[in-house]
Protein backbone atom coordinates (compact mmCIF):
# COMPACT_ATOMS: atom_id res chain seq x y z
CA UNK A 1 0.00 0.00 0.00
CA UNK A 2 1.77 3.16 -1.22
CA UNK A 3 1.59 6.49 0.56
CA UNK A 4 -1.36 8.32 -0.95
CA UNK A 5 -2.14 11.86 -2.07
CA UNK A 6 -4.76 12.98 0.43
CA UNK A 7 -6.29 15.65 -1.85
CA UNK A 8 -6.81 13.09 -4.62
CA UNK A 9 -8.23 10.66 -2.06
CA UNK A 10 -10.74 13.27 -0.89
CA UNK A 11 -11.90 13.79 -4.48
CA UNK A 12 -12.26 10.01 -4.91
CA UNK A 13 -14.23 9.69 -1.66
CA UNK A 14 -16.63 12.43 -2.77
CA UNK A 15 -17.10 10.74 -6.15
CA UNK A 16 -17.86 7.27 -4.71
CA UNK A 17 -20.57 8.00 -2.17
CA UNK A 18 -23.49 5.57 -2.07
CA UNK A 19 -26.68 5.09 -0.10
CA UNK A 20 -28.78 2.22 1.18
CA UNK A 21 -31.34 3.11 -1.49
CA UNK A 22 -28.83 1.88 -4.12
CA UNK A 23 -29.43 -1.72 -2.96
CA UNK A 24 -32.61 -3.76 -3.48
CA UNK A 25 -33.07 -5.14 0.02
CA UNK A 26 -36.08 -7.22 -1.10
CA UNK A 27 -34.18 -9.08 -3.85
CA UNK A 28 -34.19 -12.90 -3.73
CA UNK A 29 -31.66 -14.76 -1.59
CA UNK A 30 -32.64 -14.03 2.01
CA UNK A 31 -33.78 -17.64 2.42
CA UNK A 32 -30.20 -18.84 1.90
CA UNK A 33 -29.50 -18.18 5.58
CA UNK A 34 -29.88 -21.61 7.19
CA UNK A 35 -31.66 -22.30 10.47
CA UNK A 36 -28.32 -23.43 11.88
CA UNK A 37 -26.57 -20.19 10.88
CA UNK A 38 -29.30 -17.81 12.02
CA UNK A 39 -28.79 -17.57 15.83
CA UNK A 40 -25.02 -17.10 15.75
CA UNK A 41 -25.20 -14.88 12.67
CA UNK A 42 -27.60 -12.57 14.50
CA UNK A 43 -25.09 -12.06 17.33
CA UNK A 44 -22.22 -11.79 14.85
CA UNK A 45 -23.99 -9.08 12.82
CA UNK A 46 -24.85 -7.13 15.95
CA UNK A 47 -21.18 -7.09 16.96
CA UNK A 48 -20.09 -6.09 13.46
CA UNK A 49 -22.64 -3.27 13.34
CA UNK A 50 -21.46 -1.84 16.66
CA UNK A 51 -17.80 -2.06 15.63
CA UNK A 52 -18.70 0.12 12.64
CA UNK A 53 -20.27 2.65 14.98
CA UNK A 54 -17.20 2.61 17.22
CA UNK A 55 -15.21 3.59 14.14
CA UNK A 56 -17.76 6.29 13.29
CA UNK A 57 -17.43 7.90 16.73
CA UNK A 58 -13.63 7.82 16.53
CA UNK A 59 -13.65 9.48 13.09
CA UNK A 60 -16.06 12.13 14.38
CA UNK A 61 -13.56 12.99 17.13
CA UNK A 62 -10.63 13.01 14.69
CA UNK A 63 -12.45 15.31 12.27
CA UNK A 64 -12.51 18.05 14.92
CA UNK A 65 -8.77 18.27 15.45
CA UNK A 66 -7.01 16.84 12.38
CA UNK A 67 -3.98 18.97 11.41
CA UNK A 68 -5.17 19.90 7.87
CA UNK A 69 -8.44 20.92 6.21
CA UNK A 70 -8.20 17.94 3.86
CA UNK A 71 -7.89 15.45 6.71
CA UNK A 72 -10.71 17.07 8.65
CA UNK A 73 -12.99 16.72 5.62
CA UNK A 74 -11.86 13.14 4.97
CA UNK A 75 -12.58 12.13 8.56
CA UNK A 76 -16.01 13.77 8.35
CA UNK A 77 -16.80 11.63 5.30
CA UNK A 78 -15.41 8.54 7.02
CA UNK A 79 -17.63 9.23 10.04
CA UNK A 80 -20.70 9.24 7.76
CA UNK A 81 -19.49 6.15 5.88
CA UNK A 82 -19.03 4.11 9.05
CA UNK A 83 -22.56 5.03 10.10
CA UNK A 84 -23.77 3.97 6.65
CA UNK A 85 -21.99 0.63 7.05
CA UNK A 86 -23.74 0.10 10.38
CA UNK A 87 -27.05 0.99 8.76
CA UNK A 88 -26.44 -1.45 5.90
CA UNK A 89 -25.66 -4.22 8.36
CA UNK A 90 -28.86 -3.43 10.22
CA UNK A 91 -30.71 -3.60 6.90
CA UNK A 92 -29.28 -7.10 6.37
CA UNK A 93 -30.41 -8.10 9.85
CA UNK A 94 -33.88 -6.75 9.06
CA UNK A 95 -33.87 -8.68 5.76
CA UNK A 96 -32.98 -11.88 7.60
CA UNK A 97 -35.71 -11.41 10.23
CA UNK A 98 -33.33 -10.61 13.08
CA UNK A 99 -34.91 -7.29 14.16
CA UNK A 100 -38.40 -6.50 15.41
CA UNK A 101 -39.74 -3.13 14.34
CA UNK A 102 -37.23 -0.31 14.88
CA UNK A 103 -35.28 -2.03 17.64
CA UNK A 104 -31.50 -1.69 17.79
CA UNK A 105 -29.38 -4.82 18.21
CA UNK A 106 -27.78 -5.08 21.65
CA UNK A 107 -23.99 -4.61 21.70
CA UNK A 108 -22.02 -7.07 23.78
CA UNK A 109 -20.90 -5.68 27.14
CA UNK A 110 -17.31 -5.06 26.05
CA UNK A 111 -18.39 -3.12 22.99
CA UNK A 112 -20.82 -1.19 25.17
CA UNK A 113 -17.99 -0.19 27.52
CA UNK A 114 -15.86 1.01 24.59
CA UNK A 115 -18.81 3.02 23.26
CA UNK A 116 -19.23 4.64 26.67
CA UNK A 117 -15.52 5.54 26.79
CA UNK A 118 -15.64 7.01 23.28
CA UNK A 119 -18.67 9.10 24.16
CA UNK A 120 -16.97 10.53 27.24
CA UNK A 121 -13.36 10.95 26.18
CA UNK A 122 -12.67 10.54 22.45
CA UNK A 123 -13.03 14.26 21.72
CA UNK A 124 -10.22 14.90 24.21
CA UNK A 125 -7.82 12.33 22.74
CA UNK A 126 -5.06 13.45 20.32
CA UNK A 127 -5.47 12.54 16.66
CA UNK A 128 -2.23 10.54 16.73
CA UNK A 129 -3.66 8.16 19.37
CA UNK A 130 -6.98 7.47 17.65
CA UNK A 131 -5.24 7.60 14.26
CA UNK A 132 -3.18 4.54 15.20
CA UNK A 133 -5.81 2.51 17.06
CA UNK A 134 -8.51 2.87 14.39
CA UNK A 135 -6.46 1.24 11.57
CA UNK A 136 -5.74 -1.71 13.87
CA UNK A 137 -9.45 -2.18 14.63
CA UNK A 138 -10.38 -1.82 10.97
CA UNK A 139 -7.76 -4.16 9.57
CA UNK A 140 -8.19 -6.77 12.31
CA UNK A 141 -11.85 -6.82 13.27
CA UNK A 142 -13.47 -5.41 10.12
CA UNK A 143 -11.11 -7.34 7.88
CA UNK A 144 -11.50 -10.69 9.58
CA UNK A 145 -15.23 -10.40 10.24
CA UNK A 146 -16.20 -9.15 6.79
CA UNK A 147 -14.14 -11.79 4.98
CA UNK A 148 -15.58 -14.54 7.17
CA UNK A 149 -19.11 -13.27 6.54
CA UNK A 150 -18.65 -13.32 2.77
CA UNK A 151 -17.10 -16.80 2.90
CA UNK A 152 -20.02 -18.26 4.86
CA UNK A 153 -23.15 -16.36 3.76
CA UNK A 154 -24.59 -17.10 0.32
CA UNK A 155 -27.07 -14.21 0.10
CA UNK A 156 -26.20 -12.11 -3.01
CA UNK A 157 -27.54 -8.92 -1.39
CA UNK A 158 -25.06 -9.39 1.46
CA UNK A 159 -22.24 -9.63 -1.07
CA UNK A 160 -23.50 -6.54 -2.92
CA UNK A 161 -23.61 -4.51 0.30
CA UNK A 162 -20.17 -5.61 1.42
CA UNK A 163 -18.61 -4.86 -1.96
CA UNK A 164 -19.49 -1.23 -1.27
CA UNK A 165 -18.49 -1.40 2.39
CA UNK A 166 -15.11 -2.96 1.62
CA UNK A 167 -14.36 -0.30 -1.01
CA UNK A 168 -14.93 2.36 1.65
CA UNK A 169 -12.82 0.51 4.20
CA UNK A 170 -9.89 0.22 1.79
CA UNK A 171 -9.85 4.02 1.52
CA UNK A 172 -10.08 4.40 5.30
CA UNK A 173 -7.04 2.16 5.68
CA UNK A 174 -5.11 3.94 2.94
CA UNK A 175 -5.59 7.25 4.72
CA UNK A 176 -4.98 5.70 8.14
CA UNK A 177 -1.58 4.23 7.26
CA UNK A 178 -0.54 7.38 5.39
CA UNK A 179 -1.34 9.49 8.45
CA UNK A 180 0.60 7.08 10.67
CA UNK A 181 3.64 7.64 8.47
CA UNK A 182 3.12 11.41 8.60
CA UNK A 183 3.08 11.20 12.39
CA UNK A 184 6.33 9.23 12.37
CA UNK A 185 8.14 11.67 10.09
CA UNK A 186 10.91 13.36 12.07
CA UNK A 187 9.90 11.75 15.37
CA UNK A 188 12.15 12.98 18.17
CA UNK A 189 13.00 12.31 21.77
CA UNK A 190 10.54 15.07 22.71
CA UNK A 191 7.73 13.18 21.01
CA UNK A 192 8.62 10.05 22.97
CA UNK A 193 8.46 12.02 26.22
CA UNK A 194 5.08 13.46 25.20
CA UNK A 195 3.82 9.95 24.42
CA UNK A 196 4.98 8.66 27.80
CA UNK A 197 3.13 11.50 29.52
CA UNK A 198 -0.02 10.73 27.53
CA UNK A 199 0.15 7.10 28.64
CA UNK A 200 -0.24 8.32 32.22
CA UNK A 201 -3.50 10.12 31.36
CA UNK A 202 -6.27 8.40 33.41
CA UNK A 203 -8.69 8.80 30.50
CA UNK A 204 -6.38 6.89 28.19
CA UNK A 205 -5.80 4.24 30.84
CA UNK A 206 -9.58 3.74 31.02
CA UNK A 207 -9.65 3.40 27.23
CA UNK A 208 -6.91 0.77 27.33
CA UNK A 209 -8.81 -1.07 30.07
CA UNK A 210 -11.81 -1.38 27.74
CA UNK A 211 -9.85 -1.95 24.50
CA UNK A 212 -7.83 -4.96 25.69
CA UNK A 213 -10.81 -7.13 26.73
CA UNK A 214 -12.74 -6.08 23.62
CA UNK A 215 -10.18 -7.79 21.37
CA UNK A 216 -10.25 -10.97 23.46
CA UNK A 217 -14.05 -10.95 23.52
CA UNK A 218 -14.21 -10.57 19.74
CA UNK A 219 -11.69 -13.40 19.40
CA UNK A 220 -14.03 -15.62 21.41
CA UNK A 221 -17.02 -14.56 19.31
CA UNK A 222 -15.41 -15.23 15.93
CA UNK A 223 -14.16 -18.60 17.11
CA UNK A 224 -17.72 -19.44 18.21
CA UNK A 225 -18.87 -18.61 14.67
CA UNK A 226 -16.30 -21.00 13.20
CA UNK A 227 -13.47 -18.64 12.25
CA UNK A 228 -10.08 -19.88 13.39
CA UNK A 229 -7.99 -17.69 15.66
CA UNK A 230 -5.19 -17.95 13.12
CA UNK A 231 -7.29 -16.15 10.48
CA UNK A 232 -7.97 -13.32 12.90
CA UNK A 233 -4.30 -13.13 13.82
CA UNK A 234 -3.30 -13.05 10.15
CA UNK A 235 -5.40 -9.91 9.75
CA UNK A 236 -3.78 -8.37 12.84
CA UNK A 237 -0.38 -9.20 11.37
CA UNK A 238 -1.19 -7.01 8.36
CA UNK A 239 -1.19 -3.99 10.67
CA UNK A 240 2.45 -4.58 11.53
CA UNK A 241 3.41 -5.41 7.95
CA UNK A 242 1.75 -2.37 6.35
CA UNK A 243 2.26 0.11 9.18
CA UNK A 244 5.95 -0.73 9.43
CA UNK A 245 6.75 -0.85 5.72
CA UNK A 246 8.62 2.49 5.80
CA UNK A 247 11.08 4.10 8.19
CA UNK A 248 8.58 6.88 8.96
CA UNK A 249 5.94 4.31 9.83
CA UNK A 250 8.29 2.41 12.11
CA UNK A 251 9.33 5.66 13.77
CA UNK A 252 5.79 6.41 14.89
CA UNK A 253 5.90 5.60 18.64
CA UNK A 254 2.18 4.76 18.77
CA UNK A 255 2.63 2.25 15.96
CA UNK A 256 5.32 0.57 18.05
CA UNK A 257 2.98 0.34 21.06
CA UNK A 258 0.05 -1.08 19.05
CA UNK A 259 2.40 -3.49 17.28
CA UNK A 260 3.74 -4.76 20.61
CA UNK A 261 0.22 -5.23 21.93
CA UNK A 262 -0.87 -7.10 18.81
CA UNK A 263 2.02 -9.53 19.37
CA UNK A 264 0.76 -10.15 22.91
CA UNK A 265 -2.75 -10.80 21.57
CA UNK A 266 -1.68 -13.35 18.96
CA UNK A 267 0.63 -15.20 21.36
CA UNK A 268 -1.77 -17.47 23.24
CA UNK A 269 1.16 -18.75 25.32
CA UNK A 270 1.57 -15.30 26.86
CA UNK A 271 -0.30 -16.08 30.06
CA UNK A 272 0.85 -12.86 31.72
CA UNK A 273 -1.35 -11.05 29.23
CA UNK A 274 -4.19 -13.43 28.40
CA UNK A 275 -4.99 -14.71 31.90
CA UNK A 276 -5.91 -11.30 33.38
CA UNK A 277 -7.55 -10.02 30.18
CA UNK A 278 -9.66 -13.16 29.78
CA UNK A 279 -10.62 -12.78 33.44
CA UNK A 280 -11.79 -9.22 32.74
CA UNK A 281 -13.90 -10.48 29.84
CA UNK A 282 -15.51 -13.02 32.16
CA UNK A 283 -16.13 -10.49 34.94
CA UNK A 284 -17.62 -7.88 32.60
CA UNK A 285 -20.06 -10.48 31.25
CA UNK A 286 -21.77 -10.37 34.66
CA UNK A 287 -22.38 -6.61 34.56
CA UNK A 288 -26.17 -6.16 34.45
CA UNK A 289 -27.23 -4.02 31.51
CA UNK A 290 -29.37 -1.90 33.79
CA UNK A 291 -26.18 -0.85 35.59
CA UNK A 292 -24.76 0.69 32.42
CA UNK A 293 -25.41 4.35 31.52
CA UNK A 294 -28.03 5.12 28.90
CA UNK A 295 -26.93 4.49 25.32
CA UNK A 296 -25.48 7.75 23.91
CA UNK A 297 -27.92 9.84 21.89
CA UNK A 298 -25.78 9.63 18.72
CA UNK A 299 -26.53 5.90 18.57
CA UNK A 300 -30.12 6.81 17.66
CA UNK A 301 -28.89 7.95 14.25
CA UNK A 302 -28.71 4.28 13.26
CA UNK A 303 -31.44 3.01 10.99
CA UNK A 304 -31.96 0.10 8.65
CA UNK A 305 -34.28 2.21 6.45
CA UNK A 306 -32.93 2.66 2.89
CA UNK A 307 -32.97 6.46 2.74
CA UNK A 308 -30.88 8.35 0.20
Amino acid sequence: MAKIDLDKMLAKVKATQWSLADIDWDAPGADRITDEQWPRLKEFMADLMWIEHVGARAFAAMSKKAPTDTLRELYSYFHAEEQRHANAEMALMKRWGMLDGDELPEPNINLRLVIEWLDRYSDEMPVYVLGTVVPMLEIALDGALCKFLLDTVDDPVCHQAFEKINDDESRHLGVGFTVMEMQGHGATYTRMVTMAARLMDPRLILGIASYFPLLNKMRDNVVAMGLSEEKLYECMGKFEKIGGRTEDGRRNPWFQIIRLHSRWVVNRDNRLYHTPVDAIVKVTSYIPRRALPAVPSWVRELTYRPTA
